[in-house]
């Protein structure tokens, strides 16, 4: 008898979800081989940042089709990992964005933990208070506070817009997406969008209100989409091009 991949010897139900590991180029990352009613073939997809791989798999498909499929792309995978930026530890001394323009990273312990912001001679500042162990927490915390200010009032005005209201709004840190929106009308963004630029941040919000009158990504989703932010389609490149350079940002 031969038993499908996603078969369990006592409990005939497949399982949706199988997580191990996988080897490419002198990396060892998280893989997480999904099962989909909806897949006709296998998929491969590399998460934000590069930290992690998920295969996409038609049910019943044998363990060995899975091992075979990511043998073929082992050289694909290798190329597209050598182009994933390499992982910034926030630190005192480096830059990251704050809605797109790039603020040195500044210690001053002497004070009680906040992050302020400012500039000198060479540029915009991110002065950040507090014992330097704490750093990249409060850095992290202030984006949150930044990204829950801005996002608000964006949500506020494109749901307006559209005569439709968000039941709550959540914000995350995923590797994988950037938003998302529920047919319950809650929406989650990632903080780390506050680094983006002003007119991409906007975007991402449109994206996902337009969601809540158009669960989908069809024609009459993006012709929303446009209307809430006619800059859709430079910033959607935008994020696809430097995204990645943004959720690869370690805040630990």
């Amino acid at each position: 008898m031969t038993l499908g991949f996603f078969r369990n010897l006592t409990k005939p139900k497949p399982t949706p979800v199988v997580e191990r590991e996988h080897c490419v180029a002198g990396r060892t990352l998280p893989l997480k081989i999904v099962e989909s009613a909806r897949a006709r073939r296998l998929t491969l997809r590399i998460d934000s940042g590069g930290q992690g791989l998920r295969v996409t798999v038609p049910p019943g498909l044998r363990r060995g089709e899975v091992e075979k499929f990511l043998d073929r792309h082992q050289d694909w995978l290798e190329q597209r990992l050598a182009k994933v930026p390499t992982r910034p530890q926030v630190r005192p001394g480096i830059r990251i964005p704050i809605r797109g323009v790039p603020h040195r990273i500044v210690h001053e312990p002497s004070r009680r933990g906040t992050v302020t912001v400012s500039r000198d001679e060479r540029g915009p500042l991110l002065i950040v208070h507090g014992e330097r162990i704490h750093l990249p927490r409060r850095i992290a915390d202030y984006l949150k506070r930044e990204a829950k200010k801005e996002i608000e009032k964006l949500v506020v005005k494109h749901t307006e817009a559209i005569g439709k209201r968000a039941k709550a709004i959540r914000y995350k840190d995923t590797s994988s997406r950037w938003g998302s929106c529920t047919s319950e009308g809650n929406l989650s963004f990632s903080w780390r969008i506050m680094m983006a630029p002003p007119a991409v941040i906007n975007y991402l919000v449109a994206h996902e209100v337009a969601h809540l009158k158009e669960m989908n990504h069809g024609p009459k989703f993006w012709k929303l989409c446009e209307k809430l932010c006619p800059d859709t389609d430079r910033c959607k490149d935008w994020l696809k091009r430097n995204g990645g350079a943004l959720q690869a940002i370690v805040f630990e």
